[in-house]
């Protein structure tokens, strides 16, 4: 046993380990439009600041795995071209947050 208190001096990923998602089948998050992503945003700027790497570009298309958003809402006011649509899940769907 630690004498750190629990949550303290964590990584991230032992962070993460905490909370669980309840994914509906259709995805809360939707990129307006691809063609903006290829040929406007060059940095990719949301596969860096979604803190749940829910954004990935994949060759020539941005892939968007919802399933383990952490509804933060941090894509729908960190895409320069306000390209992110974002939503609350459907009721009963989304992140599930335990206490550890």
């Amino acid at each position: 046993m630690s004498d750190q208190p629990k949550g303290k001096g964590q990584t991230i990923e032992e962070k993460q380990y905490l909370i669980r998602f309840k994914a509906d089948t259709n995805s809360h998050l939707h990129v307006l439009d691809y063609d903006i992503c290829a040929t406007k945003c060059p940095d990719k700027i949301c596969t860096i600041f979604c803190p749940a790497e829910v954004y990935k570009w994949e060759e020539i298309r941005m892939h968007v795995g919802y399933e383990g958003c952490h509804e933060c809402g941090s894509c729908r006011i960190g895409c320069p071209h306000q390209n992110i649509k974002w939503e609350y899940p459907k009721g009963g769907h989304g992140i599930i947050f335990r206490l550890g």
